[in-house]
């Protein structure tokens, strides 16, 4: 048994499937990094792990396309748990290193740490994941990372915490077969699980004017809130995109499943991506008020 990750060691996501697997994963699991996000979902779906755990989102950078995509695309896996954690970047060099001329993370870890980027006047190299920017950096590189990467690579601290934003978070997705969700969901809601999470998309069998307020009419007429709402291409059909909503709730709450209805009635495909347990999450009157400061202000006149 074994609950894939987007590797290598020392990944964010790494440490997102060490802290779900300590707490609710199954008793010996062992944790297997994988090259890719694909290579994670594949061996979900074909019984190589059990569960497996990608990221979805950032609170900086919004969501991570190719974890969006592949859920979205993947016939047998669903998300039947989350993690989140909060994310600090600390750049490092290697001993000895030569002059420094790039700065290397994964896209999403480079776009959180403009400013660091900017001041050093390094130049930017994506590379597939934070860790395997630490793992496989240069004499000429710096590397951007979460601090258990300077021991893990042998590497030098060169500044510590040089992202953007203090306090960014990043949600992860725990994966799992389809065919097993509901047993797992049936566990979590005996084990005193109350507050839900359900991410659906919804591909519109008759689109034009109007297809998306029908939808989001639904659920201000049901009084469920849908907390966010992202439009993808589905990828073999030119033209044709399916809306990705994430709902505060579960499919078994009536005023949910009353919005589906409406859907299946309006004839929408419909798919459930995911139910989790939105653990630590407050009611929708005990949110705290956000913060004007970086929201972008409207303007009076003419643009």
């Amino acid at each position: 048994m074994s609950v894939g990750y987007l590797g290598p060691e020392g990944s964010f996501t790494h440490q997102a499937a060490a802290a779900w697997s300590a707490e609710h994963g199954p008793v010996g699991a062992g944790l297997a990094a994988r090259e890719t996000v694909a290579d994670v979902f594949a061996g979900v779906a074909a019984g190589e792990h059990e569960r497996g755990v990608v990221a979805i989102e950032n609170t900086v950078e919004g969501y991570v396309v190719p974890s969006l995509d592949a859920i979205v695309g993947s016939a047998s896996v669903v998300a039947v748990d989350e993690v989140v954690l909060d994310i600090s970047f600390d750049a490092f060099a290697r001993p000895g290193h030569g002059d420094l001329t790039e700065v290397t993370a994964h896209p999403h870890g480079l776009a959180q740490c403009q400013g660091f980027v900017r001041r050093t006047g390094l130049v930017p190299v994506a590379a597939s994941s934070n860790a395997a920017a630490c793992r496989d950096a240069g004499p000429h590189q710096v590397a951007l990372g979460p601090t258990i990467c300077g021991e893990l690579y042998g590497l030098e601290t060169v500044e510590r915490a040089v992202e953007d934003f203090a306090g960014a978070r990043t949600r992860f997705l725990v994966l799992a077969p389809r065919a097993e969700a509901a047993a797992a969901l049936g566990r979590a809601r005996s084990s005193g699980e109350t507050t839900w999470r359900t991410m659906l998309a919804v591909t519109p069998v008759v689109t034009g004017p109007g297809v998306l307020a029908r939808i989001t009419q639904s659920f201000g007429a049901r009084r469920v809130n849908l907390s966010s709402l992202i439009t993808r291409p589905l990828k073999a059909v030119a033209g044709t995109y399916a809306f990705v909503l994430v709902v505060d709730g579960a499919p078994w709450d009536a005023p949910v499943r009353a919005v589906l209805e409406d859907l299946v009635r309006a004839g929408d495909a419909l798919k459930t991506l995911g139910v989790v347990p939105a653990r630590g999450e407050r009611d929708g009157a005990g949110r705290a008020a956000v913060d004007a400061a970086p929201v972008p202000g409207g303007g009076g006149g003419a643009a």
